[in-house]
Order: structure tokens, then C-alpha cells, then sequence
């Protein structure tokens, strides 16, 4: 099955489980914005707890803040915000549709990459297990070709990010010949710049208005506030401030389901360091970054690190690890070596000083900060898409089911009783009752208890449990394992020391 079409069942599963769900879907939608349902916030919440007991519990010197979503707008025009938060935007005028030319000019690179890939892939199935991939990624006429061509592409691409040389990102397009998607046509304009905050006035006359920004990053939040936080936390450097967060982006072209939304969530930890130290603590954040991805079990042929050929303002490194998500390897957490330019900027707009004071040194100075920022989204989505899976059975039946990280399912345990009589569903309702304490529990009665493990399996349930007539003569039930489908009998009294071992986030926890 194709990848775009593999990706179509996924969305649509998403609504017709209760995962995720167009907003306002009653009057038509709006663009790009998603409301997550009864499962997806679930799920959602088990995300944030991983990542923030991650940062918080097993760090000693990470703590947390939750700042405003409205802030002085004279932080963003020290931040940079007001003047460079932009994007290349470019119109195709038969559609009428607008998109940013860099992503026109990463789609077409990756083009590229799909065809080196595709004539190796024939290789391989022509060659077996004789094929030498670097060798004929050497000598292949085809290969050679195309990879040219990428690099050539690349490199022009590159250069011209580097330069904010809009003329040539365009030129790049007509040389490309790259088509709209939906007029097919290259009747492009020239690229313009494109603001992406949100604005809003803030007062209660039309007089003493202040225009002020939905904020389109969480970590100026934690910049304005770090002196309060080490101060009063008493903190050493180094140390780290944690926060979750919404943030808003006027996305020019918003697409592929929840990847890139207008309205997003964000998980970022901005880490503060001493002057000289930055790379080496970039090199570890990296390293503990990718260990906290892949705990979670996909596989590290999943994940890879992705160097940023155009650094930001404030940036002296930076990587993004990327998931391979059914449209290709994207971003889902970046990691910033972003220098003193923040601290620096609001201490040169706000007038006051916000150095800190190094009693080991006895001298102050500004700290350098290590970035990283997670999509919460962006991380649902990957998840989602890692763990979804139709299944052929050896009985010629097929199943969809979400093989999610037991720690971060949404349902930990379904309690099914056999039939709808004879005490069975007492007994069912009362081992909920003890164990949702612990966990979330769903008791479901409705069908055969072959159509509700299906249910189960379509929402990434890991176990459920049946309630039969045995259970009621020596206390035992039915345990069944989501992915392997294997059952086997257990007492009610070891369920919930059985589940916690592998439902908890405590178990991934210790992993790391």
C-alpha cells in the first residue's frame, strides 16, 4: 500500500476512534486546527508526563514554569521576532493557492531522494544477497545522476537560505520546473516575506490599545523569567528551566494533518551554561535526546539527526532529529545551541541587568543557553503513525491495531465480561473499581469478546482482561496481551503489580 494512502487511513482512524478531530467540524472546519478527543487527550497528557518527568525528576537541576501566553510586546521585537520571523511565501496565480518556496524546493530535493532510493531498491531485489549498496551507489550511471543533480540542488538551496536571496529561491523554482499541485501550472510571483505572529490589541478603549502577540515560541517565557527562577530556586549553573506550552503561528501552507498547525503545543527546555561549555553540552543534549526517543521502543533506523544548513540569529549549532513519518523523515524535536543573544537582547531592551553571578568564579557574566524543543503534535503524530499497523492473522482474518507504548496508551486495561449475566459484570465492575486507582481502566460489555479485543486492539489497549464463570469460583481472569494476542490466567489480586511493571511511565523512566 502506499505511503499517502497508509497515511489516510491513519487520520481518518484518528476520528473514528476519538483520537483527534477537525475543529469546529460542524461549521465546516477551520484551517489547520485540530481539537483532540476523549482517547487523544489521553494519550496527549501520557506524552507530557514522559517528557516532563524526563526533564524534571531525573534532573536535579531542571525545574519548571508555566508563563503567559500574553507577553510585553516589547519582548518580541527583542527577540527578533517582529522583524525576522518570516517565511518565503510565493502564490501560483492560476490556483491561487499560496505555499512557501523553501518547503516547494525541499519537497523537490527529496524527489531526488526518492529516486536514488527506488533504483536502489530494484537493485537490491535484481542483485539478492550479493548486492553491494555502497558499490553501486559509485558506479551506477542512474544513481550518480540523480545524487548529482540533489547535491547541485542542495547546494543552491542552501546558499541562497543563507543569503535570504528570495530572487534566487524563486529562480531555483522556474529552473526546477516545479508545478503547482494543484493547477500543475509554473505561473509563479516573486517570493515576498511572510510575518507568522498573531496579533491582538490589548486594552479597554480604542485609545490605550497595545498591540501585543499570541506568543509563536514558549522560550522567551523562560528567558524574561530565569533570573526570578534562579534566584529564588537557587540555582547553579548549570542548570535547566522546563515548560509546556501552547504557542501560534500563521503557517502559510499548514498541512499533513497535525504536523504543522496554526495552534500548537510545544515542550522545550532551555539549559543555561557557561560561556566556552555550549558544545560540549550541545553534543550531550543530543545524545540524551535521541536515548528518550527511542526508549520508546520504534526502532533507531527511525530517528535521525538532521544538521541545519541555514543557522538561526541566535544560533552557533543546531540539529533537528527527524522521524520517519509516512511522507518521509521530518522534524519532531530541535536542539539549539543558541548562544547569550537571548539573555543579551532583553537585558538591552529591558534596561535591566540579568547576568549571573558565579560564586565558584566570583564573576558574572551571561549565560549561554542549550534549546530543546519538542512538538507535542508533531510526537503524537509519529507516534501514531509508528504504531499503526492491519494485520493478516493466520486464520485469513485481518485486525488494525495501535501496537503505542503501553506507557503512553491511552487505555491501560479493558474489563470484559463474558456475558451480561450471572454476576459476571459485578465482578468486572469491582476489579475496575480497585484498579483505577493505578491506571485507566474501560469496562465494555456491547458484542462478542472477539469484536471488543478488536475494539481494543484499533485503540492500543495492551491488555485486556475477561471475566468468566472460573472467575468467580477461584478468582482468576483471562489476561490478553494487545500484540501478541497471547492469554494466559492470572489472579485478580496480581493484576495490578503485573500491569504496573510495564503500563507506568516509571517503566520507561528507568530505561534512560
Amino acid at each position: 500500500m502506499a505511503q499517502e494512502d497508509v497515511f489516510k487511513k491513519i487520520v481518518a482512524h484518528c476520528k473514528e476512534y476519538g483520537f483527534v478531530f477537525p475543529s469546529s467540524e460542524i461549521y465546516d472546519g477551520l484551517g489547520a486546527v485540530y481539537d483532540y478527543g476523549q482517547l487523544g487527550v489521553e494519550m496527549k497528557n501520557n506524552i507530557k508526563t514522559y517528557w516532563w518527568q524526563s526533564m524534571v525528576l531525573l534532573h536535579n537541576n531542571i525545574v519548571g514554569i508555566d508563563s503567559s501566553i500574553f507577553m510585553h510586546p516589547t519582548i518580541w521585537k527583542a527577540s527578533g521576532h517582529v522583524d525576522a520571523f518570516n517565511d518565503p511565501l510565493i502564490d501560483n496565480r492560476d490556483s491561487k493557492k499560496r505555499y512557501r518556496a523553501d518547503v516547494l524546493i525541499e519537497d523537490q530535493i527529496a524527489k531526488y531522494d526518492e529516486k536514488i532510493e527506488k533504483e536502489i531498491a530494484k537493485a537490491r531485489k535484481r542483485f539478492g544477497d550479493s548486492f553491494d549498496e555502497e558499490k553501486y551507489r559509485a558506479t551506477s550511471a542512474n544513481v550518480l545522476e540523480h545524487t548529482a543533480k540533489r547535491d547541485a540542488l542542495h547546494e543552491r538551496f542552501k546558499k541562497a537560505m543563507n543569503d535570504g536571496d528570495l530572487a534566487e529561491l524563486k529562480q531555483i523554482i522556474l529552473d526546477e520546473e516545479i508545478v503547482c499541485p494543484i493547477s500543475g501550472t509554473r505561473n509563479w510571483t516573486d517570493v515576498r516575506q511572510f510575518n507568522l505572529m498573531f496579533s491582538t490589541e490589548m486594552g479597554s478603549t480604542a485609545d490605550s490599545n497595545m498591540k501585543i502577540y499570541l506568543r509563536p515560541e514558549t522560550a522567551q517565557g523562560i528567558f524574561v523569567n530565569y533570573l526570578n527562577v534562579q534566584k529564588t530556586g537557587r540555582m547553579k549553573i548549570p542548570f535547566g528551566i522546563a515548560q509546556i506550552g501552547k504557542a501560534f503561528r500563521n503557517e502559510i501552507v499548514a498541512r499533513q494533518f497535525i504536523f504543522r498547525m496554526r495552534e500548537f503545543e510545544q515542550m522545550e527546555m532551555q539549559f543555561f551554561i557557561k560561556p566556552g561549555t555550549e558544545l560540549d553540552w550541545f553534543a550531550k543534549w543530543k545524545k540524551t535526546r535521541m536515548a528518550w526517543h527511542q526508549a520508546l521502543g520504534f526502532g533507531a533506523d527511525h530517528y535521525r539527526f538532521h544538521d541545519h544548513d541555514k543557522l538561526a540569529h541566535y544560533a552557533n549549532a543546531a540539529t533537528d532529529i527527524e522521524f520517519l513519518m509516512p511522507f518521509g523523515f521530518k522534524e519532531v524535536e530541535g536542539i539549539h545551541s543558541r548562544t547569550n543573544f537571548d539573555l543579551s537582547q532583553h537585558e538591552k531592551y529591558s534596561g535591566k541587568s540579568i547576568k549571573y553571578f558565579d560564586p565558584e568564579t566570583n564573576e558574572s557574566y551571561t549565560p549561554y543557553v542549550i534549546e530543546t524543543s519538542i512538538g507535542v503534535d508533531r510526537m503524537f503524530l509519529s507516534i501514531m503513525c509508528a504504531s499503526y499497523e492491519e494485520q493478516a492473522l493466520e486464520n485469513g482474518e485481518t485486525r488494525t491495531v495501535l501496537h503505542l507504548p503501553a506507557p503512553l496508551a491511552p487505555v491501560k486495561l479493558a474489563i470484559l465480561p463474558l456475558v451480561k449475566k450471572d454476576g459476571l459484570p459485578e465482578l468486572a465492575h469491582s476489579i475496575q473499581d480497585e484498579l483505577k486507582f493505578h491506571f485507566n481502566c474501560q469496562y465494555d460489555e456491547k458484542d462478542s469478546i472477539g469484536k471488543r479485543y478488536r475494539r481494543q486492539d484499533a485503540i492500543g489497549t495492551p491488555y485486556c482482561v475477561t471475566v468468566d464463570h472460573q472467575s468467580l469460583e477461584d478468582n482468576t481472569v483471562t489476561l490478553r496481551n494487545r500484540d501478541t494476542m497471547e492469554q494466559q490466567r492470572v489472579n485478580i489480586a496480581d493484576l495490578c503489580g503485573i500491569l504496573s511493571d510495564t503500563v507506568s511511565i516509571t517503566s520507561i523512566l528507568k530505561t534512560l
